[in-house]
């Protein structure tokens, strides 16, 4: 295992669960929630054990040792795991759909995830400013709505010039808060106790009307988890966990002790144990190092979300949207503008309208369990159905871990008047746009398969009637859905223009469920039945990570292969546009008609999304009523 790349994992997938000490335990005892937690010896050990516990559980043994061991072909995250159960619907249709959409739903939470986690990270690490001088407390929210800004507009720069330093600024992160749990453990060596799961399950049975309500604040220890699951991709699972095992997983258990330490020692240091914990000379390099943390914590997420939205457009789930690749070695890396001013619009609306990571904390706990909870689930039923897991030992691992998930859920729901509400309201309207996009596409697939007719036989037909329309010198191609109907161009140009051109090349786009499609799989020729009228028919598959580029496609077929590459160089590129319009039609509530046709309006220019080149592109536009 080359150390580079734990070192690039360190940098980006750790960036979220490695900044949550900074808000944890100060959120469980903070005395002005709703549920406070009363800050005593005994549930102070018996909150550092549930944090510990807790982290041990959901990202140690969930994540890192089971639901990181199921990949689709190496690629992580929820959108790989909706990607493997769509190929099992058609065994076990019903439980699988349900799934599915609970794993859309998942999808849509990190939407949520997205939101919140740059402006809690950021907030949290900036009020260290108040420990180190309490004056600076209301240039919180204006530094950190200056930060938030800075680092949305350098998303289109990309991550490849700056990314190199991420991994040493996250060691030096983890290294100096593990110095300083050490610095207050020696303080108070009697915490380490609470590594004994005993004061974890004594402080949840005999103060459970207290530990309930802790567990929403408990929760925040985890945030990141499903991180190492999504990024499993770029540095594969053995950097990951190495990383994990030995560098974060020990600092944040150091930090968490450390600020259990220092409030048995005094109790009135509930307020920010974190920075408290670090001496008086070294706290404003902290809060800077804490600055430099949470931004590349942000910077992960918001990462994250351009390849969800990514990877949603080419499986169907939403619009197709620009994507401008940033870097020419890494093709992960990627920058999704419409994304991207979306998001830092939500996000400096959260930093105003909350002002404290405190506030914040339970609008992120909720988005956190409810999308461990769904991988959870779904993870147990591939391992049972694709993979074969006994069915005890299914119901055995996935009732323990999904009990100790519904509790933390619970929890949460507590809170859901607080700010838990948010989360789950940015859910509720990404998945209903995700799968309303999902429907509409039906719809309009369904339509337009009518108006464009079977493809063969419209090839047949101008085979058998070749006189009725001139054949023009050079190359066209049409971007078409699928081989089995006739492009709306080509049906227009044959029978209102009268023109064909000499070489007519129909390309369709085929996603995969699978992350990459090598070159040699890449192109399918098919010539349609009559291999002498220089009609041909090219399949390009593309793997759901990847962004269609027609000309690179094109560019592997072989001349020998079909005559219709003999003038590629110069061809003429013909797309059909479709506007859409509400119909009478009972095919989808009005609402969601309304929202489909609005989304709409968001996709990207085909010819930019496909790579054509705009001077020899043709648009030929035709009407469907949805």
């Amino acid at each position: 295992m080359r150390a580079a790349v734990v070192v690039g994992a360190l940098g980006v997938v750790f960036g979220d669960i490695g900044t949550s000490p900074i808000y944890t335990i100060q959120t469980v005892f903070n005395p002005a929630d709703p549920h406070p937690v009363p800050v005593s010896s005994g549930n102070v050990y018996g909150v550092v054990s549930l944090v510990f516990w807790s982290v041990m559980l959901i990202v140690t043994l969930t994540y890192v040792s089971l639901v990181m061991r199921v990949s689709n072909q190496g690629q992580g995250g929820i959108m790989a795991l909706i990607t493997l159960l769509r190929r099992v619907t058609g065994r076990r249709r019903g439980s699988a759909l349900v799934l599915a959409g609970l794993g859309v739903f998942g999808a849509a939470l990190f939407f949520g995830d997205s939101m919140i986690t740059p402006a809690i990270s950021v907030l949290s690490s900036i009020e260290g400013l108040k420990v180190v001088q309490p004056s600076l407390a209301d240039a919180v929210v204006p530094i950190t709505a200056v930060i938030i800004v800075l680092l949305f507009l350098v998303q289109r720069l990309g991550t490849a010039a700056v990314g190199r330093f991420f991994g040493p600024v996250m060691i030096a992160w983890f290294l100096a808060i593990g110095a300083c749990g050490v610095g207050g453990i020696v303080e108070n060596p009697g915490i380490l106790r609470a590594l004994s799961p005993s004061y974890a399950i004594t402080f949840l049975t005999g103060h459970f009307h207290i530990a309930f309500y802790a567990l929403a604040a408990i929760v925040l220890a985890v945030t990141g988890a499903e991180a190492l699951y999504a990024d499993m991709g770029h540095f594969g699972r053995r950097a990951i966990t190495r990383g994990w095992l030995l560098l974060v997983l020990p600092s944040c258990t150091l930090s968490y002790f450390g600020q259990g330490a220092l409030i048995l020692k005094d109790q009135s240091n509930i307020s920010s144990p974190f920075f408290l914990l670090t001496p008086d000379w070294a706290r404003l390099p902290m809060v800077v190092l804490a600055t430099a943390a949470t931004v590349i914590a942000s910077q992960a997420v918001i990462t994250g979300a351009f390849s969800v939205a990514s990877q949603a457009a080419q499986l169907g789930y939403l619009p197709r949207v620009r994507i401008a690749h940033t870097s020419a070695s890494t093709i992960g890396q990627i920058y999704v503008p419409w994304i991207n001013w979306l998001l830092m619009v939500a996000v400096l609306t959260l930093v105003f309208a909350f002002r404290s990571s405190a506030a914040l904390a339970y609008a992120f706990g909720m988005a956190v369990v409810a999308t461990i909870t769904i991988t959870t689930l779904v993870f147990f039923y591939l391992a049972h159905v694709r993979f074969r897991t006994p069915l005890w030992i299914t119901i055995v691992g996935a009732g323990f871990l999904l009990a100790m998930d519904l509790l933390f859920l619970g929890a949460n729901l507590t809170k859901l008047l607080h700010g838990a509400w948010l989360p789950l309201l940015i859910a509720v309207v990404a998945f209903a746009v995700m799968t309303t996009w999902q429907r509409g596409r039906q719809v309009v697939t369904r339509e337009r398969a009518e108006a464009e007719g079977p493809l063969r036989e419209f090839v047949a037909d101008l085979h058998d009637h070749a006189g009725t329309f001139t054949r023009v010198p050079g190359t066209a191609v049409f971007l078409n859905r699928g081989k089995e109907t006739a492009p709306l161009a080509l049906r227009a140009n044959v029978e209102h223009n009268h023109v064909l051109h000499e070489h007519v090349l129909i390309l369709s786009i085929e996603t995969e469920t699978v992350p990459y499609v090598p070159d040699s799989a890449r192109i399918e020729v098919d010539d349609l039945g009559y291999a002498e009228d220089g009609i041909v028919h090219v399949i390009a598959r593309y793997g759901y990570i990847e962004t269609p580029n027609v000309l690179a496609a094109l560019a592997l077929l072989r001349p020998d292969r079909t005559e219709g590459t003999a003038a590629l160089e110069g061809a003429s590129y013909f797309l059909s546009k479709i506007e859409l319009t509400r119909g009478d039609a009972p095919t989808m509530a009005g609402w969601r008609k309304r929202l489909f046709i609005a989304t709409s309006y968001v996709t990207a220019d085909a010819a930019e999304y496909f790579g054509l080149p705009r001077e020899r592109t043709v648009i030929m536009g035709s009407r469907i009523a949805v």
